[in-house]
């Protein structure tokens, strides 16, 4: 009864909540996560009513079904922006300011952190610096592909932008797994190549794999079926069970295998898109399906939100060089590459800005990042960055898309409909 409370109050009140934020001319995004800080266990939550709110934060952590569930969903409907005809196109650029914008603001983070390990030794490890500059790599997909479905944003540069943060979690995992790595080298006195090197690869080629196989299996299950109903519940169980598969781990001659959940359910929609012929209208319809599952992953993100990490001073002073080296890497990083493969001007101009959001792989590398002495900074200034830029990032990305012209200012047609003509 509590959890059904829980859920549909979440529900309501973030539909409720992004009326007020239309009237504001903020995104439905940032409504959904304030309303999940109302209800979090540092505001409503606080009363201790069953119920209400989120009594705690391991109340919250309790429901990460939904929000795997939701992310494997946003994953499935990225994939299909890699269509042959997409690729085509923009193959070649998206690839190049996927890998540089990444690499760009590792880097970046990575100087300005070591910098200030040097000033303030007693503030961060060496070895938090190294991991803090990989995680900034990682760009969140859902905030920004819920900016674009709430204002129908279309056109080169949002086309560009979801093949990109498709391709940054491949880029992050593998640089964080290699800067992981180094930084406990730094602690330990010795190199692991597996841990470097080996185990990265080894979860990038199985998440492919698995993907490929699932999007396969998915077109196959499909031809039997014609009903338009059925086919979209077929989906909907491919999707969980892809979800579900890449969940599990195992050990094989030392090496630790896992998936990435993002990377499984993108090719897994990639496939099924490239060989199935009605997959565009199965899409759309899996989009309207899931439109109260993200409501409740957003709402679910801001009460899972700490705000704990706002009263030391430590955090807020390696949260803030973080947060700042992190946009400009951002924005360099993309404004660069974007010049270097003769994008357009307004996406050279307006990409960097797009790709700030960064939630749930920042999370989940922050909590692997704990191993090391100072761990606990690592995940305090992620949960702290995670505040800023998914409270902030949904509108400065709706702002991008407006000044590249892929926005209606009017909001009252298809930005498709109008970019086509």
């Amino acid at each position: 009864m509590e959890v059904l409370l829980c859920l549909s109050i979440s529900l309501i009140g973030g539909l409720l909540m992004s009326r007020v934020a239309k009237k504001l001319n903020l995104p439905a995004v940032t409504a959904y996560l304030i309303t999940g800080l109302l209800l979090g266990p540092f505001c409503v939550g606080a009363l201790g009513i069953s119920g209400l709110g989120f009594i705690s934060l391991d109340a919250v952590a309790d429901l990460d079904v939904i929000s795997n569930v939701a992310l494997g969903f946003i994953a499935f409907t990225i994939g299909n922006e890699f269509r042959l005809t997409q690729l085509r196109q923009m193959g070649r650029q998206a690839i190049v300011v996927g890998i540089f914008q990444a690499l760009i603001t590792t880097v970046v983070v990575d100087i300005a952190l070591v910098a200030l390990h040097f000033l303030k030794p007693e503030v961060i490890s060496l070895s938090s610096a190294i991991t803090l500059g990989a995680v900034a790599a990682a760009t969140a997909p859902a905030a920004t592909l819920m900016v674009v479905r709430q204002y129908k944003a279309d056109g080169p540069m949002t086309r560009l932008l979801l093949l990109v943060v498709a391709i940054d979690d491949a880029v992050g995992l593998m640089v964080f797994s290699a800067s992981f790595g180094v930084a406990l080298a730094l602690e330990s006195g010795s190199v692991n190549i597996v841990t470097v090197v080996v185990e990265p690869i080894v979860e990038i080629v199985l998440s492919l794999g698995l993907g490929a196989a699932a999007g396969l299996v998915l077109y196959w299950v499909e031809r039997f079926f014609h009903s338009r109903s059925k086919r979209l519940s077929i989906s909907i169980g491919f999707v969980l069970l892809t979800v579900g598969l890449s969940m599990v781990e195992f050990d094989v001659a030392g090496i630790h295998c896992g998936f990435s959940l993002l990377l499984v359910c993108m090719m897994t929609g990639t496939l099924f898109c490239n060989i199935c012929d009605f997959s565009e209208e199965l899409m759309g319809r899996v989009d309207s399906w899931t439109a109260p599952l993200f409501v409740l992953f957003f709402v679910l993100s801001g009460a899972g939100l700490d705000l704990t990490v706002l009263s030391s001073a430590a955090v807020l002073l390696v949260g803030g060089v973080y947060i700042v080296f992190r946009s400009l890497g951002k924005y360099v990083g993309a404004y660069s590459s974007c010049a270097m493969t003769g994008c357009d001007e307004k996406i050279t101009k307006h990409l960097g800005i797009t790709l700030l959001p960064q939630a749930g792989v920042a999370l989940g590398m922050a909590l692997t990042a704990q191993a090391l002495s100072d761990g606990a900074v690592v995940r305090n200034v992620i949960l702290l960055s995670v505040l800023v830029y998914e409270l902030i990032g949904p509108t400065l990305t709706k702002i991008s898309l407006q000044a590249a012209g892929e926005i209606n200012p009017a909001g009252r047609t298809s930005a498709r409909q109008k970019n086509a003509s």
